[in-house]
């Protein structure tokens, strides 16, 4: 019985390493059988239509989506935290992901560990509550064009477009408008050879985006109150 409980553990951990390596994902048991959170690491470039070189660090919105709606499913998992350090990316899979994290009925709680830059604003607001470490350092400006495109007055309607519904889910997600959004991306001042607004710790929880500063500590204490409330039936959170 003694071997068969050693053989369980060595299974679990080699399981959880290997969830670690691949996918940047785990599961962290709770003080009770039932409390467990997920964590989910969004790092690099998020990874959209196209591969991105071996070289590059990447999140594959592919692995994370199924995972994100086996979360859903999974009764035993109570809460999520997301981990972000993220230059950006794919503007269509970041925002496809950070609509996918805010429906998700479970509580989540993201912070930003480093950089949560361009889509990856979408992403750290687009859970419960938010925190960033204070030399974190958010970039706000707008969709960039890359690749052939046609200099029609059509497509700078396509990518306003576009603009628009990263700046209404922004707003909708955080405590800022969107008024205050367009104006820091299109802000002049501050990047020299490019528009946007830079949003260092404390900033970004003054302009709205985020909740509040603190680390890994802080977030998983908050995200423990929120599985609590959870768990006893209170689900506005």
């Amino acid at each position: 019985m003694e071997n068969q409980e050693k053989i369980e553990k060595q299974e679990h951990t080699e399981e959880k390493d290997e969830r670690i390596e691949k996918f940047g994902q785990v599961v962290i048991d709770g003080v009770e059988k039932s409390d467990k959170i997920h964590i989910l690491t969004i790092i690099g470039e998020i990874e959209g239509h196209e591969n991105l070189p071996s070289n590059t660090k990447s999140t594959k919105y592919e692995h994370i989506l199924p995972k994100l709606a086996d979360i859903e499913g999974d009764k035993n998992i109570e809460g999520v935290l997301l981990l972000i350090n993220t230059v950006g990316g794919d503007v269509s899979a970041g925002l496809a992901l950070a609509e996918m994290i805010a429906s998700l009925s479970k509580p989540t709680v993201s912070l930003v560990i480093g950089d949560s830059h361009s889509i990856g604003v979408p992403l750290a607001v687009a859970s419960n509550y938010s925190f960033i470490v204070p030399s974190g350092t958010m970039i706000i400006h707008p969709v960039r064009m890359s690749g052939t495109v046609i200099g029609a007055p059509q497509t700078y309607d396509y990518f306003k477009l576009i603009q628009d519904r990263i700046v209404g889910f922004i707003a909708n997600h955080s405590k800022t408008s969107k008024e205050r959004v367009e104006a820091m991306m299109l802000n002049t001042g501050m990047l020299t050879k490019d528009l946007g607004t830079i949003l260092v710790g404390e900033e970004a929880v003054k302009a709205g985006i985020v909740n509040e500063v603190g680390g890994i500590r802080q977030a998983l204490s908050k995200l423990k109150i929120m599985t609590e409330e959870y768990r006893n039936g209170h689900h506005e959170i």
